[in-house]
C-alpha cells in the first residue's frame, strides 16, 4: 500500500487506552474508555490504539465497542507475534471504519532473550506473522521492540522483512527511553535511505520518557522522516511515561517555522481531554507540566506579571485560548441557579442531563454554603468526585467524626454502609487521616497495601478544597481512588473508601476474566 500522507503532515496515533493504561494504578473502566476513545476521535486524532485485545475479556470488549463507534479515526489493536493474538486483534477491531493491526516483537539482544528465539528464527517469525495479519486486514502496522538497542545490521533486516511481508506502517520504538535526540533523527534516515520499500510505507517513532527526552526524540525523530508520532494525554505511560499528545501538537503548532509540518489535531480540545484523563486515570497533572499543567499559564514574579500587562507575548509563546482555556475564570456563588452551573459545566466540557445535574447541584449548593467563592477548578474537582465509576455502592461512608489535636493519639469515629449494612467503629491513629484509615479497615478488612497518598489544593485560599489521591495494591491489583472536600480528612476518607471499592469490584470480576491478565513473551513461541 503506497501512503498518500503528504511530507508536511504528521500523523497522531494515541496510545492512552493501551500504553497510558499500564501505568499501575490506572485501569480505566469500559465506559472511560468509549468516553476517551470518542474525545479522542472529535480532536482529530489519526490512529487510536484501543487497547490489547488478547489481554483479557475486558480489553476485547473495550476495543470491540470502540471500534464499533469509530468515527474519523483508524482503530488499532495491539497483537504480539503469533497467530492467536493476530486473530483476536482482527476480531476486534474488524468493524471499525478503518481497522489496524499493529503486531509487534523484541529484537534487541536483551528482548530476543526472552522467547529464546536467534536471530534467523525470529526473522522468520517477523515473516509469518506479518504476512498472517496482512491476510486479515490491509493496514498493519508493526514495531521491533527496544529497536534503540537493537544491532543496526539486524534491525535494517528485519524491518525489511516486515515491509516485504506487508506491514504499512513501521513504528520504531524507543521502548526504555534510551536514546537521545541526534540518534532518533539519524535511526528514522538511515532506515529510509538504506531498507529496500521504505519509500511506500511510513514510519512512525513511539518513545518512552526515562531519560525526560521523550518529546525532543520523537520531535527528532520526525525531522529525520517519521511521519506517525506515538504518544499519550498528559505523556501518560509505564514508568516515566511516554511522549506527551499535546506537547507534540503544540510544538508543532507553535514552532511552525522551525518544525514545518501539521497535524490534524484541534488543539482548543487539549485541556478538557487533559483534564478528564487526568480523572479517570486517577494520575494528577503536575502544576508544572508544559502545556496542561496549572502553572504553564500562571505569572506570579512581579517582573513576568510587569510584562504581561503590557504585552501577553513576553512571557507567553501561545495563548491559553489555543489549548481551551479560557481567558477569564468565571466565579459561582450559593446564589448562583442551574441553568448558570449548566452554563459553566458545558463550557468545561461537561454537558449533563437534566437528572446529572440535579446530582450535581446538590452538590455544588453544598460547596457553595463552605466556601464564599467556587471556581472553576473546584467544579471540576466536583465533577471528578462525582464520576469515580463503577463499584461505589459498596461501602459508603455515613458519618465520620475525628478529634484531632496537639495531644496524640486522634480518633475516628466512623459509621460506614458494607454491602447495604450499616457498620460503627471507633479508631485511634497516628494523626486524624491515618485513625480514619485504621477505622475502615476494621468496618471493612483488607490487606491492600498504601501505595501513594497525594493531597493537593484546587484553589487558593483557607476555604479552598483538597485533592486526595490514594492508590492500594493487593496481589498485584493497583487502584486509585481520588475525592475532593474542603475537609482534607473527608476527602482522604472518601478518597480511600473509593479506592477499596474498585478493588472490591476488580475481586469480583477477576474470576470472569474482566480484569487484565499477565502477558508473558513466553506466549510468542
Amino acid at each position: 500500500m503506497t501512503t498518500d500522507i503528504s511530507q508536511d503532515r504528521v500523523l497522531i496515533f494515541d496510545t492512552t487506552l493501551r500504553d497510558g493504561e499500564q501505568s499501575p494504578g490506572a485501569t480505566m473502566s469500559h465506559a472511560e474508555k468509549l468516553e476517551i476513545a470518542a474525545m479522542l476521535d472529535e480532536m482529530g486524532v489519526d490512529i487510536i490504539e484501543a487497547g490489547f485485545p488478547i489481554a483479557s475479556e475486558g480489553d476485547f470488549a473495550a476495543v470491540k465497542a470502540i471500534a464499533e463507534q469509530s468515527g474519523n479515526a483508524t482503530i488499532c489493536g495491539l497483537a504480539r507475534a503469533n497467530p492467536k493474538d493476530i486473530d483476536r486483534c482482527w476480531e476486534a477491531v474488524r468493524h471499525a471504519k478503518s481497522p489496524r493491526i499493529h503486531t509487534f516483537i523484541g529484537t534487541s539482544p536483551q528482548h530476543r532473550a526472552i522467547p529464546n528465539l536467534d536471530m534467523d528464527q525470529m526473522a522468520e517469525r517477523i515473516h509469518e506473522t506479518v504476512s498472517h495479519a496482512r491476510n486479515l486486514c490491509d493496514n498493519i502496522q508493526w514495531s521491533p521492540m527496544d529497536a534503540t538497542r537493537t544491532e543496526w545490521d539486524y534491525l535494517k533486516r528485519v524491518v525489511g522483512i516486515a515491509i516485504k511481508a506487508g506491514a504499512t506502517t513501521i513504528n520504531i520504538p524507543d521502548t526504555v527511553g534510551y536514546t537521545a535526540p541526534v540518534e532518533s533523527a539519524d535511526l528514522i534516515r538511515r532506515l529510509i535511505a538504506e531498507v529496500e520499500g521504505a519509500e511506500d510505507i511510513i514510519f512512525a517513532t513511539h518513545c518512552h520518557n526515562d531519560l525526560g527526552m521523550a518529546t525532543a526524540n520523537s520531535l527528532a525523530a520526525v525531522a529525520g522522516g517519521a511521519r506517525q508520532v506515538e504518544c499519550t494525554i498528559n505523556g501518560l505511560g509505564e514508568r516515566a511515561g511516554n511522549t506527551a499528545l499535546e506537547e507534540i501538537v503544540m510544538a508543532l503548532k507553535v514552532r511552525n517555522d522551525i518544525l514545518p509540518w501539521s497535524t490534524r489535531v484541534d488543539s482548543t480540545k487539549i485541556m478538557n481531554i487533559s483534564r478528564r484523563v487526568a480523572t479517570v486515570s486517577g494520575f494528577p497533572v503536575q502544576f508544572n507540566k508544559a502545556i496542561v499543567g496549572k502553572n504553564a499559564f500562571a505569572h506570579e514574579s512581579g517582573i513576568h506579571q510587569d510584562g504581561m500587562l503590557k504585552s501577553a507575548d513576553t512571557f507567553e509563546i501561545m495563548r491559553p485560548a489555543d489549548v481551551g482555556l479560557k481567558e477569564t475564570n468565571l466565579v459561582l456563588g450559593k446564589h448562583s441557579g442551574r441553568a448558570a452551573l449548566r452554563s459553566k459545566l458545558k463550557e468545561l466540557g461537561f454537558d449533563l442531563a437534566d437528572n446529572q445535574l440535579s446530582d450535581v447541584f446538590v452538590r455544588f449548593k453544598a460547596l457553595a454554603d463552605r466556601k464564599k467563592e467556587v471556581y472553576e477548578d473546584d467544579l471540576e474537582a466536583l465533577m471528578r468526585d462525582q464520576s469515580q465509576g463503577p463499584g461505589n455502592d459498596h461501602l459508603q461512608i455515613r458519618d465520620l467524626r475525628v478529634i484531632c489535636g496537639t495531644e496524640a493519639p486522634q480518633s475516628a469515629d466512623l459509621t460506614m454502609s458494607v454491602g447495604g449494612e450499616d457498620r460503627q467503629v471507633t479508631a485511634e491513629g497516628d494523626g486524624p487521616v491515618d485513625a480514619v484509615f485504621k477505622a475502615v479497615r476494621e468496618v471493612f478488612p483488607n490487606e491492600a497495601r498504601l501505595q501513594l497518598y497525594q493531597v493537593s489544593a484546587v484553589t487558593e485560599g483557607t476555604d479552598a478544597q483538597a485533592t486526595v489521591t490514594v492508590r492500594l495494591e493487593e496481589d498485584g491489583r493497583v487502584v486509585t481512588g481520588q475525592s475532593a472536600d474542603t475537609d482534607t480528612v473527608v476527602a482522604s476518607a472518601r478518597a480511600y473508601v473509593t479506592a477499596l471499592n474498585r478493588l472490591h469490584l476488580r475481586r469480583q470480576t477477576a474470576g470472569a476474566g474482566s480484569d487484565r491478565k499477565q502477558i508473558s513473551y513466553k506466549d510468542v513461541v
